[in-house]
């Protein structure tokens, strides 16, 4: 499916087979795979439900599920085992955002500099929408508290500064979604 296609006609043919391509169930998405409490075999009937109009008529989930992926990514291609192997080590990248508890920056964000409004637009679709996302100017407050949550303060020299991002950090800092198991094993994990 070309990424032309995709979007002006905003259904995606994929595996025969019309997606939704508004960028709410892109987010539903991600917070559905951010959730620990459901299932993944539960996950993945909600994702079929979620994105493909009529998921009774898929025929082969496994290319179903890589498509929505596909999708998902903006229509890059899913990285290759050799590239995957290279970027598999410790160094978990850090979440800097979340549509669950950045809503309301989120929101704002889009009001300020595109005078889009969120609530009431009735469709955007995921590219467009993570296009947009991605190019927020430095000046509006959400890009700026992921900035305060990005930063690694070991590269601060300057006392005052540090001090005040670590403010910051803590300030806008998100709700740790860990569960009990991965928050022993990331901090048995530091002293190795």
């Amino acid at each position: 499916v070309g990424s032309e296609m995709c979007i002006r006609d905003r259904q995606c043919t994929s595996s025969g087979l019309k997606i939704r391509t508004d960028f709410r169930e892109s987010i539903k998405f991600e917070l559905l795979m951010q959730d620990r409490t459901i299932s993944d075999e539960k996950k993945i009937r909600i994702i079929l439900n979620l994105y493909y109009y009529k998921p009774e008529k898929i025929t082969d989930i496994k290319k179903a599920l890589e498509d929505i992926l596909w999708f998902y990514k903006g229509g890059d291609r899913i990285v290759t085992d050799n590239r995957k192997k290279e970027n598999d080590g410790n160094d978990k990248k850090k979440q800097i955002y979340s549509y669950e508890f950045d809503a309301e920056y989120i929101y704002s964000a889009f009001m300020q500099q595109y005078k889009i409004d969120l609530n009431s637009i009735r469709y955007l679709h995921w590219w467009k929408f993570r296009a947009l996302f991605i190019n927020l100017n430095e000046d509006v407050l959400f890009s700026k508290i992921m900035k305060y949550r990005a930063i690694d303060l070991k590269d601060i020299k300057d006392k005052e500064m540090k001090k005040f991002y670590k403010k910051m950090k803590q300030l806008y800092a998100l709700p740790d979604m860990r569960t009990d198991e991965e928050k022993e094993n990331d901090f048995a994990r530091a002293f190795v």
